[in-house]
């Protein structure tokens, strides 16, 4: 190396120790200046993300789009102030903690100050490049993109405040369901104008994947109100923490320790090392599932309903989402049980029924599935003689176990008690292999669903007894469907077994049940009965006119998110909507959570007490 090279890295090299010595001695304004900047990139991202609503959802005159082009241009100085405030002042620490995707996004933001400082070429090189980035659309994408980011990295970490995991669950599903109220009553999404209880209803329904509707969906939503439903939908199902913590993850990495203990908890991860790749592995087996069941859907239904190419892969990729999400949501006149589809071969009633089951199966049980998976390769290399880590003996878990058994028991004898009572009733007339069918998608919607191929209210009572059954059971834990659950279910009976044999333990497949397992389910099983004592009170208080199984069904169907109706629901009052939407919000983010996100974590105090008995007979 030559003098002068020598000297010009010496020359670099103090001068980055002095900016250094600069920005430790300045470190207080730093911070403060860096506050600042946050929370007014937290406002922005919201204003943002408002804009843009207003931006597609609303007819604009020319001057209501320049003035809100004018706004975004506020925004895009805001974030491009933000991300060079961080280079700059907080170099090391954004060179360390921004994943690859966060960069893409900052460098898009950046790229849109082109028009700005270069304006647009009358000869580009690469026109259609020359045409999207001097596009206003290009703008208008990169900000959103950057404020969905933010808000969800921002989301993330409040977690990190040590804020109770259950009262933030239900306050993330509160906001977007009066986001979604809004989203629903925008002129663009609707055909006609609907109220706001209407509105606040679908969006409940939605977001807590009921499928309950006062109004008809086919014939009120536009395909851009189809877009907002299903994404209500997407969200309900996966969870608002799953999706905020996934992007956080993902694009920053820099979460807390607290956070990601969290992000474990709510996704029943085995490590925090393996949180991006499980948040991955359920939505990326979401995605699949409901991509190969939209692609079953269509085979079934293609040139039978009588609709366009484009009206068909809508149909197909919105049953889908709705079917593995446990909503119920159907954007066909009727229904499932339009005529067309119910003198078809009936199998978009078993591919439905499959995405169902897949969706209710429980996404512990699907992270456990992919470690059998794994488990099952590493044996199979072994035996190629490859070498690999010892093998966990009990890698098929308790809870996979316990669930999948109790589901399979119930479907079974769901479809056997379905048919024997209804072959005379319901489903009379039809071919055995027609019966067969319906009695498999009929005993497998109420466990949450609630799609309808027969009207539920030409049931026999008795087989409505055990619809009700099945939509207070649900399906697994964790899992888009709703009920108490499963392995509640499987919890309190293997309880009562020990109690009838006199054992002082609680077993089931060579493993001990924890006490504390034993208590939750007794409290959710008890809890679920007082508010259903409560909500069918009301209801029927409320609703005097009605008929008084149809008002017990309706609300046994909303508080445990399942979207059967005996056909009442347009019928309601304002009042019972309000009150239903309680009822879907507390079936969805369990009323057990709620009450621990409220009371606080409040151990026991130091002191053992004495010890009696209660006579219980």
């Amino acid at each position: 190396m030559n003098i002068k090279s020598r000297l010009s890295a010496i020359a670099k090299l103090t001068l980055s120790h002095r900016w250094q010595r600069t920005l430790r001695r300045n470190r207080p304004a730093v911070d403060i200046a860096g506050s600042i900047l946050g929370v007014a990139t937290v406002l922005g991202s919201m204003a943002c993300v408002a804009l843009f609503i207003a931006y597609l959802g609303y007819d604009r005159s020319p001057a209501e789009v320049k003035s809100m082009m004018v706004w975004f241009k506020a925004i895009q100085w805001i974030y491009v102030v933000r991300i060079l405030f961080s280079l700059i002042f907080d170099y090391r620490r954004t060179i360390t903690y921004t994943k690859v995707i966060k960069w893409i996004v900052d460098i898009a933001v950046l790229v849109t100050l082109l028009p700005a400082i270069y304006p647009r070429p009358d000869a580009p090189w690469l026109p259609w490049l020359s045409t999207i980035l001097y596009s206003r659309k290009f703008l208008v994408a990169v900000l959103l993109a950057y404020a969905l980011t933010d808000i969800c990295y921002t989301t993330v970490q409040a977690m990190g405040k040590h804020t109770n995991p259950s009262l933030i669950l239900s306050v993330s599903f509160l906001v977007f369901i009066f986001l979604g109220s809004f989203l629903l009553m925008m002129p663009k999404c609707t055909l006609h104008h609907i109220s706001y209880a209407d509105s606040l209803f679908v969006a409940t329904s939605a977001v807590c994947i009921t499928g309950l509707t006062t109004i008809d969906v086919a014939t009120t939503f536009t395909p851009l109100g189809l877009l907002v439903l299903g994404l209500l939908i997407q969200i309900g199902g996966l969870g608002v923490m799953t999706f905020t913590s996934f992007f956080a993850l993902f694009f920053s990495g820099n979460t807390s320790i607290y956070n990601q203990m969290m992000i474990k908890d709510m996704i029943s991860s085995q490590n925090i090392n393996s949180l991006l790749p499980t948040l991955l592995y359920i939505l990326g087996f979401t995605i699949t599932i409901e991509a190969i069941g939209a692609a079953g859907v269509w085979l079934s239904v293609h040139g039978l309903l009588g609709m366009s190419p484009e009206e068909e892969v809508v149909f197909s990729l919105f049953h889908s989402l709705s079917a593995f999400c446990n909503a119920g949501f159907s954007n066909l006149p009727g229904g499932l049980s339009n005529p067309r589809l119910m003198n078809s071969d009936q199998s978009v009633y078993i591919v439905i029924s499959l995405i169902v089951i897949a969706g209710a199966i429980g996404f512990p049980i699907l992270v456990n599935f992919r470690d059998m998976t794994i488990d099952i390769l590493r044996r199979m290399n072994r035996i190629r003689g490859r070498r690999y880590s010892q093998r966990n003996v009990h890698i098929c878990n308790l809870n996979t176990k316990i669930a999948l058994y109790t589901t399979t028991v119930i479907f079974v004898a769901g479809i056997l008690l379905f048919w024997f009572f209804e072959r005379h009733n319901t489903l009379e007339g039809m071919s055995p292999w027609v019966q067969w069918v319906q009695a498999l998608f009929n005993s497998t919607t109420p466990r949450s669903s609630g799609f309808a191929s027969v009207n539920p209210a030409m049931f026999l009572d008795v087989t409505l007894v055990i619809v009700i059954f099945q939509m207070w059971v649900g399906g697994a834990a964790q899992s888009t469907a709703g009920g108490v659950k499963v392995n509640t279910l499987a919890a309190i009976l293997l309880n009562l077994r020990a109690i009838v044999t006199g054992r002082t333990r609680v077993t089931a497949f060579n493993r001990k049940i924890s006490i504390g397992s034993i208590r939750r389910a007794n409290a959710v099983v008890t809890l679920s009965i007082v508010s259903l004592l409560f909500y069918v009170v009301a209801m029927l208080v409320l609703e005097p006119e009605l008929p008084p199984k149809a008002v017990i069904f309706e609300s046994i169907s909303g508080l445990f998110t399942v979207g059967s109706s005996l056909g009442i629901t347009d019928s309601l009052h304002t009042s019972s909507k309000i009150l239903l939407c309680t009822a879907m919000f507390l079936g969805r983010v369990g009323i057990i959570s709620l009450l621990v996100g409220v009371a606080g974590d409040r151990r026991d105090p130091p002191v053992e007490y004495p010890e009696e008995n209660l006579i219980i007979n």
